[in-house]
């Protein structure tokens, strides 16, 4: 092998090597905030009231929503003020089949919850307050439930969708 050759072949493998150099380029991603994780409301139907747990949401971080890891750490605000994803998981302790009627700034009504059986419905609430009913059940007092202006995003949260 000669000298010509041999300096053929360097060259080769130096512009072979900047080609490569160039294919790996620096990506820039945008690092979106990552939506809040649904709220839980628990209600439960009873002969004489609606009750509902907890009563506010949505005025500052959830005690339960972050797993352990992140307990300490503060979660995230989301860019914005949109509705708050929740969902209501009720149970239906009276003998007659019933269907939850959310009244306020958004109005909404469940699917049939059953006599002694749970039921659930989520939605998006704007902040504000709100009177939960159950058709069937006309003599239960009213449930209450106040939506604050918080979000939190996800972010800080592993293993989540």
């Amino acid at each position: 092998m000669g000298r010509g050759s041999a300096r053929t072949a360097v060259a080769c493998g130096c512009a072979a090597l900047a080609l490569a150099a160039a294919g790996c380029g620096s990506q820039t991603r945008t690092n979106d905030q990552r939506p809040q994780v649904p709220s839980r409301v628990s209600v439960t139907i009873g002969p004489k009231a609606i009750l509902v747990q907890p009563r506010t949401i949505g005025s500052g971080p959830d005690r339960t929503q972050q797993i352990p890891q992140n307990q300490h750490q503060a979660q995230p605000p989301t860019r914005g003020r949109g509705p708050l994803t929740v969902v209501l998981v009720a149970s239906n302790q009276t003998a007659t089949d019933s269907r939850l009627e959310i009244s306020g700034p958004r109005d909404a009504t469940s699917g049939p919850v059953p006599a002694h059986s749970p039921g659930s419905l989520q939605l998006n609430l704007p902040s504000g307050a709100y009177s939960i009913t159950a058709a069937g059940v006309p003599n239960a007092r009213p449930g209450k439930l106040i939506v604050g202006t918080y979000r939190a995003s996800s972010q800080n949260d592993v293993l989540l969708p």
